[in-house]
Order: C-alpha cells, then sequence, then structure tokens
C-alpha cells in the first residue's frame, strides 16, 4: 500500500477534527494553517487552537432546518452584532454537527458575546427559542468519583440507583451550572460492602474550572457526608465527542 504524502496527511487530521466541514471549508483551513508559516508538525496545536475557538449552539433539528438555509444573511447579522457590541470576536463560518450549532470565531469568544449571539439566534425569525440551549465554548469532559455514599438510603430502605444520584445532584448548589455527559456509573466497593463509589463524567470548561470546583467538596445524600474526587478516564465509559 503507497504511504499517504504528508499534505494527505494533514488534511485528514483537519477532517477528523471537522467531520461535519465540506471539502472546500478543509481546504481553507489548509491554506491557512500552511499560511502562517509554521513547521507542518505544529498542526495538532493549530487545529486544536482552531477547536477552542468554537462556539456551540445546541438546538433542535427542526430549528437546525429553519436556519442553515439562510446561514449567509445570519453570519452577516451575528457579525454585525458583535460589532455593535465592540467585540473584537468575528464568526468565520458556520456548521451543524451532532451537539446542534457550530459557529468558528477568530478567538474564543467571551460570555458577553455567547449572550449577544443566543439572542440574536433567539430572536431570529421562526426560530423555537424554547428549543434553543445556551451558547458555551467546545469543552472537554473531566472524570469524577463521589465516596461514602450507601448502598441502601436508610431513610427510604431503597437502592441507589442513577436516578437517585442524578436528582440529588441537580437540587444541591454546589452542582449549579453543572452537565453530566451519562448516566452515572455505580460500583460497590467491594461484594460484601455496603457502600458504593459513584463513577460520574461532567462536561468541564477549557480551563477545568467545573471540576476544580467540585474536587474534594462535600455533599448529602440522606445522613450520609460524600466526598467528590477527580479520576483519570474511565476507560469503561463511552466517549461523546463534543466536536
Amino acid at each position: 500500500m503507497q504511504a499517504l504524502s504528508p499534505n494527505v496527511k494533514e488534511i485528514l487530521k483537519i477532517k477528523n477534527n471537522f467531520p461535519n466541514l465540506s471539502s472546500k471549508k478543509i481546504e481553507e483551513i489548509y491554506k491557512t494553517i500552511n499560511e502562517l508559516g509554521k513547521p507542518k508538525s505544529h498542526i495538532n496545536m493549530i487545529t486544536k487552537g482552531l477547536l477552542c475557538k468554537q462556539i456551540i449552539v445546541p438546538m433542535s433539528n427542526d430549528n437546525l432546518n429553519k436556519f442553515m438555509p439562510f446561514l449567509s444573511k445570519y453570519i452577516v447579522n451575528i457579525n454585525r452584532a458583535l460589532k455593535n457590541i465592540k467585540s473584537d470576536t468575528i464568526a468565520n463560518f458556520i456548521y451543524t454537527n451532532h451537539c446542534g450549532l457550530i459557529i468558528t470565531s477568530n478567538k474564543i469568544a467571551s460570555q458577553y458575546d455567547l449572550s449577544m449571539i443566543e439572542n440574536y439566534i433567539k430572536n431570529t425569525n421562526f426560530m423555537n427559542a424554547d428549543d434553543i440551549i445556551s451558547p458555551h465554548l467546545s469543552q472537554s469532559k473531566s472524570y469524577l468519583k463521589i465516596l461514602g455514599i450507601p448502598y441502601i438510603i436508610k431513610e427510604t430502605n431503597t437502592l441507589i440507583n442513577s436516578s437517585i444520584v442524578k436528582s440529588t445532584i441537580k437540587s444541591i448548589y454546589i452542582f449549579d451550572n453543572i452537565y453530566i455527559v451519562s448516566k452515572p456509573h455505580i460500583i460497590k466497593v467491594s461484594p460484601k460492602s455496603d457502600m458504593v463509589i459513584i463513577w460520574a463524567n461532567i462536561w468541564n470548561t477549557q480551563s477545568s474550572s467545573s471540576a476544580k470546583s467540585l474536587i474534594n467538596r462535600f455533599f448529602n445524600i440522606g445522613s450520609y457526608i460524600t466526598t467528590i474526587q477527580g479520576v483519570n478516564i474511565n476507560l469503561g465509559i463511552s466517549q461523546c465527542k463534543n466536536y
């Protein structure tokens, strides 16, 4: 089998990072990277930087279908609105993937930028604002384990389950604005133990501030005091890309 040329390898790396982009857009990114005059070994760093500049706007497929036909008009209006608030952020191009609407910008957007974009999109004609979630920057995943939880909740004589864990987390202030990626996994400390460990994945910010705010914190489940610890990637939990 013939080896791939360095140029083809670079293009494939870009495509892997931006699976929903058209060939034309991939070519534009490739040309931009090479025009920067950086050594080709820097392509991973550059594409990672591009991902950090993505604004994700989760919304329903119905909203996406209404938004995309007028994309050229909306991107002009978004940039005009950004300019009006004296922002240096510019929306370069927009596409969609499983996360929703993806806006790639020239720099990492501020919270003020995100609020303006949210307001514009929600007030666009024919869009259902209730099916649009607040925009956020591309995120990574952090992995947490929660210790000190009984297998049976004494007050209710109920076996601990993921629904109880999720409802408890939603009711505690330290978890405000924390989003659990998937169903928490519950594992007994040992076959004969009456205590369990909860493994949970959360969406984190680029600076990991969400996870840092939780590690070594305590909260109650019933009369039990639990503690949160950070852990490495749990290979038993499936990975979901946020790009």
